[in-house]
């Protein structure tokens, strides 16, 4: 059989604990003036600031720095961008979480261009096409989830009653390096780690089982649910101290955005789209709490209505991956794999909706609002009564 398949734009990765120190030189490839976008307050108090400015100065680099206090508004990236595009920027450098790098993503491709990113987001504006340039862009995870440093997305944020969670999604956006640091992930608090890895889990268990799914990215998906299986919970329980559970964490993260960026997501992101817009609720979470009832929905509905759909095979192999045992039958893995991720969400500590301020009353607004990109590419089309019921169960 012909495997055909197309796999877009990737950056050059350099990957492994140390790498960081690599970022003055790799920026100095691109010229002398930087910006760096950091988050608001942990990595610039971290061990790694000072020995990081101390570079940028040997290597005689100018650089100018903004900090990311929380999810990116389209405000706010068009203020980044109006303050420094006469700056003359010759490379953007992203170190935080994924609200980091997605910001410094979309100040990269816009310094150059000064439109209103509202101009290109999807859904919301007029969603001109996006022609470039984009100032070179560097990406720096510190933490293991959104997998950021692989995508062509920028998510920005609107939160409230008429918010909305949207992309600002090209090619031209992907970042020329990802430089991704295990070590980085040392200073991540437990809390932070149980919301990012259950984010880096759904994104590779639905890219593993969407419509668009391919050869090259099932053994990707499959090597990075390895790495979570073997390094999560060790990683939670430790409060990041192993490095080789930090390693196992930081690669599985970032073969999740390449799998995401390449065949998409599922049923959890398109639910996480609306529910992060409308109430404030951390991303990782929304991954966490809804991935095993969404799953198990998933399995459910194709059942009823689509008993060959191939996902029904691939969620069993995702069980025997996760479980690490051979099943006699779909139904017995199935079962198994619904109550190993309902295990991790309540060993976790991953809060229920309600405690994050969804309430029944809102739940159709949200259905509503779920039907973006995510939910085209999950393996069958819920109905809005199984959406529903994901939704309440995880009130």
């Amino acid at each position: 059989m012909m495997l055909n398949f197309t796999i877009a734009r990737l950056p050059r990765i350099e990957f492994g604990i140390g790498t960081l120190h690599r970022v003055p030189a790799i920026a100095a490839g691109f010229g002398s003036r930087l910006l760096l976008v950091t988050g608001a307050r942990s990595f610039i108090q971290s061990r790694h600031w000072h020995p990081l400015v101390e570079q940028f100065q040997q290597q005689g680099l100018q650089w100018q720095h903004c900090s990311i206090a929380e999810e990116p508004s389209p405000d706010l990236i068009d203020e980044l961008v109006m303050r420094y595009a006469d700056q003359s920027i010759d490379v953007v450098i992203g170190i935080g979480g994924g609200s980091t790098l997605d910001a410094a993503k979309a100040i990269a491709g816009l310094l150059r261009v000064q439109r209103s990113v509202m101009d290109f987001l999807e859904g919301v504006g007029p969603e001109l096409p996006y022609r470039g340039p984009a100032v070179p862009f560097i990406a720096v995870p510190t933490t293991a989830g959104t997998g950021s440093e692989a995508t062509k997305n920028a998510v920005l944020s609107v939160q409230g009653e008429h918010g909305f969670k949207k992309s600002f999604r090209d090619d031209k956006l992907v970042a020329e390096y990802a430089i991704v640091d295990p070590d980085l992930l040392l200073d991540c608090p437990p809390s932070v780690i149980a919301a990012n890895g259950m984010d880096a889990l759904t994104q590779l268990l639905e890219s593993y089982v969407s419509t668009k799914s391919n050869a090259l990215t099932d053994a990707l998906a499959i090597s990075g649910l390895e790495a979570i299986r073997d390094a999560l919970i060790p990683l939670y329980q430790q409060q990041g101290a192993s490095p080789r559970h930090r390693e196992q964490m930081a690669y599985a993260a970032l073969l999740s955005g390449i799998t995401l960026a390449q065949v998409g997501l599922g049923s959890v992101h398109g639910l996480a789209s609306p529910l992060g817009a409308f109430f404030p609720i951390p991303h990782g979470v929304v991954c966490g709490t809804l991935v095993a009832t969404a799953t198990r929905i998933n399995i459910d509905s194709m059942l009823q209505r689509e008993p060959d759909n191939r996902a029904l095979v691939k969620y069993a192999q995702v069980a025997a991956v996760l479980c690490q045992q051979s099943f006699t039958d779909t139904a017995a893995a199935h079962r198994a794999l619904i109550e190993l991720l309902s295990s991790w969400t309540e060993e976790l500590a991953l809060p229920r909706l309600s405690t994050l301020g969804l309430h029944e009353s809102a739940v159709d607004k949200v259905i509503a609002n779920c039907r973006g990109n995510s939910m085209k590419t999950n393996p069958i089309v819920l109905i809005d009564d199984e959406v529903r019921q994901i939704l309440l169960e995880r009130l």
